[in-house]
């Protein structure tokens, strides 16, 4: 049977083909973006009461409400402003499936969607099935910045969203105030929508402060702000996040959602409503959390060959192995799992277009002192 694909240049994602390689030649798994230490005490613990207290069957479609009451309370202690639990908080299954919830409830065919590369490789694929095109603006390649120039110069009459992430994947590049006035700035008089994916907006460095959406009016009352439990409690297999957006266009997300999933894993809502309210100093000491394991993991880098970039937030290191070899990265990273045991993420699966030349691998730092140092000593022979 012949089948006419509706994503003729999607495959199977690099991460998948990097994790079974890594798993085929034993190697130490820096790829993948997922912790391998344990999840909270108190969050295993409430999970495994509200099953026994009989929270297994379908949760509301926009999420228990003790939940997004929690989400609520913990987004104006973070951000200064209580999003309307009931009109503009959505609990969905993980911040990918929100992301492709909101593209679908607004993006119609023929549409663009301005989306910035580096990117993670669900953005396009939700857009083309949404029978829009995905319009690639470049970062600075050597910093990850937006070009806000660029940005302008590529909307159009038909752009209809402008996707970011901050802090982002893959370089761990944050926003800075600048930024986000630039970005309202750009965005100030057009009818565009944006969608800003902030998965590790705890993942922070150095003093600096998240630069959210929502900490902008006038970025807020067009925005589709998505959020991660998986990333900020160290369970991504829970496959839980959330979605803020006003009213008018949290109606239009629920639409697709609940035909999409219609709703999401109900003891583990229970379990992260409990967690949010009584243990706040989590979220609120992650970035130390993950700083610590950041400047252990550079100061190892330093004595191997690879040139660590810096990294201003989430859990990603990118590292420039053009001292090591010159060969295209994703040959590299083949290269570096089957003869030296350790797997990264090679940066070309991430644009459109890579920068000609670009020798940069992505190693994920949120593991335990025992993998960490068992990869480390592994890049050292290097």
């Amino acid at each position: 049977m012949h089948i006419d694909t509706k994503l003729p240049k999607v495959g199977t994602t690099i991460f998948t083909v990097m994790s079974q390689l890594a798993a085929e030649h034993g190697a130490v798994n820096l790829g993948q973006g997922f912790p391998d230490f344990p999840v909270p005490v108190r969050l295993v613990d409430a999970l495994s009461r509200a099953m026994q207290a009989g929270h297994n069957q379908y949760a509301p479609m926009t999420g228990i409400p003790a939940l997004r009451q929690a989400i609520a309370a913990k987004t104006e202690r973070c951000y200064g402003w209580r999003p309307d639990a009931d009109a503009e908080i959505t609990v969905t299954s993980g911040a990918t499936e929100a992301i492709f919830s909101a593209i679908h409830a607004v993006v119609r065919a023929g549409e663009d969607v301005i989306v910035l590369d580096p990117c993670y490789d669900c953005y396009e694929p939700a857009i083309e099935l949404a029978g829009a095109k995905a319009v690639h603006v470049p970062l600075d390649p050597a910093t990850f910045a937006p070009d806000w120039d660029a940005v302008r110069s590529a909307i159009t009459p038909r752009t209809r969203m402008l996707m970011v992430n901050s802090p982002h994947n893959p370089s761990g590049a944050m926003f800075t105030a600048a930024d986000m006035q630039a970005l309202q700035d750009l965005l100030h008089g057009t009818d565009i929508l944006l969608l800003s994916d902030e998965v590790y907006e705890h993942i922070v460095f150095d003093g600096a402060r998240h630069e959210s959406a929502l900490l902008y009016p006038a970025l807020r009352e067009r925005a589709f702000v998505i959020s991660s439990f998986g990333k900020t409690y160290h369970c991504t297999g829970w496959k839980l996040g959330y979605c803020i957006a006003p009213p008018a266009l949290s109606a239009e997300f629920r639409k697709v959602h609940q035909y999409n999933v219609f709703c999401s894993f109900n003891p583990a809502q229970h379990a992260f409503a409990e967690m949010i309210e009584a243990e706040p100093e989590h979220y609120a000491s992650l970035g130390a959390f993950y700083q610590a394991k950041r400047d252990r993991f550079r100061e190892r880098l330093q004595a191997t060959r690879l040139k660590p970039l810096p990294v201003p937030g989430g859990y990603f290191q990118l590292v420039d192995y053009s001292a090591v070899s010159s060969l295209p990265d994703v040959e590299f990273a083949r290269w570096l799992t089957v003869e030296h045991g350790v797997t990264g993420i090679p940066l070309s699966p991430f644009y459109a277009a890579p920068p000609p030349g670009q020798r940069l691998l992505r190693l994920c730092f949120a593991k335990n002192d025992d993998t960490m140092n068992l990869a480390l000593d592994r890049l050292s022979k290097l």
